[in-house]
């Protein structure tokens, strides 16, 4: 039989973040990727979901370790989970480890990892594979693709990335080594889709400087810059500038205090002496001199910049004459949270410089024109889209057909369907188990379906809860007593609750008499008459709990 390499993609493949890619040969098996995806509308109460490592686990005996090609949660925030169940190594770059082991030490599990630094085109061996990381840029430092040797031929994995020729710390993309992996053939190329839609190329990190520079210039009193705490280029920048202009910074937000330190400690980033002062104190200065480096850049309930917003942080009153600087995507889903955000603080009589109305952002992922340039590098023989929603993979599955890629060349596949490659041959295989496993609090993969939709229901509705006690015969003895949330409220509606009480009781005593009482059918019957009159009268449909007590 022709060996084969399977790449099973569990996550990223048909949504944005949950990236994790298995690739498998024989009994052999890597994972590139761990990520989790943060919740929308529809998934009341949950924390993050992760993928479903079901299949991996099945094969833990083979299972040689995770690759990471960045330290952006949509790539790492799903570790934690898969450590607890197989311990295996997980090998990224020093950047990318330090995130990782922050986020092992919250979940205890950072003494008993096996983390294993690795370094562009610094090759090394995991079992039948071998892996050689490329650097690439990205909106965060020490991101990597991934050459995977395997024995059928070479796959290529970008991570997210964008090729910036004027990165800030000099690194810039290694094409030559993409270029000669083209040169010597590579089998599959799997490429980032999130901006296939944007035409042209992807402006350069260093044309993002330059434009907070002129900002910094012209402003006459304090600057708050909100950004990603991960994105140590762009907080480079607001450093850099604070010195020169004169100005002090403080830090605001726990994983903005931890990313500098991290990154500083690792000489990622280069924090002038003296710059950084506690909040308080840099409170104290004059508007002129201070920046205030913040997370918050999604409008977080909570985060520093809502909370200064709402008029509510301790130390932080926003005046007129600041200027505020959200530098940073609004990621889809977040756009009232930040436009709340953005309003009360113009009511303030802040200046607001944003993505949609000033040069103050530029994206991490590569745009339509440095796609191509990533197909021309490598030519690959058959192309996997990754990393996007199913429109961002199929834009560029038809970006690849138009560079003359066939339609037996490009596979658009989704999470659970993997793509089989031998010598000779590819195809589509489905069936493996990609489902998405739900995070709330400590519970893992215990919130399902019936869960959310009673949570949907409670949040579009409401709740009423009927109680009463009963003797052992069912003769109501005491109650019902009632109880609302979300419905109406109980002190202006005692009319309605009368009449509840009056439907419950007529509800019960229509009950056949039998030889025992049957707590379900008198539960039923009282769930359905609240359900009746509630209906009828309002059009609406409550959560209705019956809660029957014998004495």
């Amino acid at each position: 039989m022709e060996p084969s390499v399977r790449l099973i993609p569990l996550g990223g493949l048909g949504e944005i973040g949950l990236n994790m890619m298995l690739v498998e040969s024989g009994d052999d098996l890597l994972a590139v990727d761990c990520g989790l995806m943060f919740p929308d509308d529809e998934l009341p109460g949950i924390d993050h979901v992760i993928p479903d490592f079901s299949y991996a686990l099945a094969r833990r005996d083979g299972f040689r370790g995770v690759l990471l090609t960045h330290g952006h949660e949509d790539h790492i925030g799903a570790l934690p989970y898969l450590l607890r169940e197989a311990p295996v190594p997980v090998y990224g770059t020093p950047m990318t480890l330090a995130l990782v082991g922050e986020r092992l030490r919250e979940h205890g599990l950072l003494e008993s990892a096996d983390l294993r630094p690795m370094r562009p085109r610094a090759r090394f061996d995991l079992g039948p594979f071998g892996i050689e990381p490329i650097r690439v840029t990205h909106s965060i430092v020490d991101g990597i693709g991934l050459a995977i040797q395997t024995p059928i031929g070479t796959i290529v994995h970008t991570g997210d990335f964008k090729l910036d020729p004027s990165p800030l710390d000099g690194e810039t993309p290694d094409y030559r080594r993409f270029a000669e992996l083209g040169d010597q053939e590579v089998l599959v190329l799997c490429s980032d889709s999130t901006n296939v839609d944007r035409p042209g190329h992807t402006r350069s990190e260093s044309e993002v400087g330059q434009a907070l520079g002129e900002r910094f210039a012209r402003a006459a009193g304090r600057v708050v810059v909100a950004t990603f705490a991960s994105h140590i280029h762009r907080i480079q920048h607001v450093l850099t500038l604070a010195a020169r202009h004169g100005r002090r910074v403080a830090l605001l937000g726990m994983s903005m205090q931890k990313n500098v330190g991290l990154a500083a400690d690792l000489d990622y980033l280069h924090v002038p002496e003296g710059l950084l002062l506690p909040i308080e104190e840099l409170a104290a200065l004059p508007p002129e001199r201070q920046v205030i480096l913040s997370t918050g850049s999604q409008g977080e309930p909570n985060s520093a910049l809502a909370l200064m917003a709402a008029g509510e942080h301790k130390y932080v009153r926003v005046l007129p004459g600041d200027l505020v600087i959200i530098s940073a995507r609004v990621i889809p889903g977040h756009e009232r949270t930040i436009g709340r955000v953005v309003n009360a603080l113009y009511r303030l009589g802040a200046e607001v410089l944003y993505e949609d109305n000033a040069f103050v952002h530029v994206s991490g992922h590569a745009s339509q024109e440095d796609l191509k340039l990533m197909l021309n590098l490598t030519r690959p023989r058959y192309f996997i889209p990754v990393h996007g929603e199913y429109r961002h993979l199929l834009g560029h599955a038809r970006l690849a057909a138009g560079l003359g890629l066939g339609p037996d060349r490009v596979f658009l596949i989704e999470d659970g369907t993997a793509l089989e490659v031998t010598k000779t041959a590819a195809r589509a295989v489905g069936g493996f188990p990609a489902g998405r496993v739900l995070v709330d609090g400590k519970s893992v993969g215990d919130v399902g379906a019936v869960v959310l939709r009673d949570r949907q229901l409670l949040a579009d509705e409401g709740f009423v809860a009927v109680a009463v006690t009963v003797d052992r015969a069912g003769a109501v003895v005491a109650g019902p007593e009632i109880a609302t949330r979300g419905f109406v409220y109980v002190d202006e509606s005692a009319e309605l609750l009368e009449d509840l009480k009056r439907a419950v009781l007529g509800a019960l005593a229509e009950g056949q008499p039998g030889p025992a009482f049957d707590r379900e059918v008198a539960g039923a019957r009282m769930r359905t008459a609240v359900r009746q009159l509630i209906t009828q009268r309002f059009r609406r449909k409550p959560v209705v709990l019956p809660i029957i007590m014998e004495v």
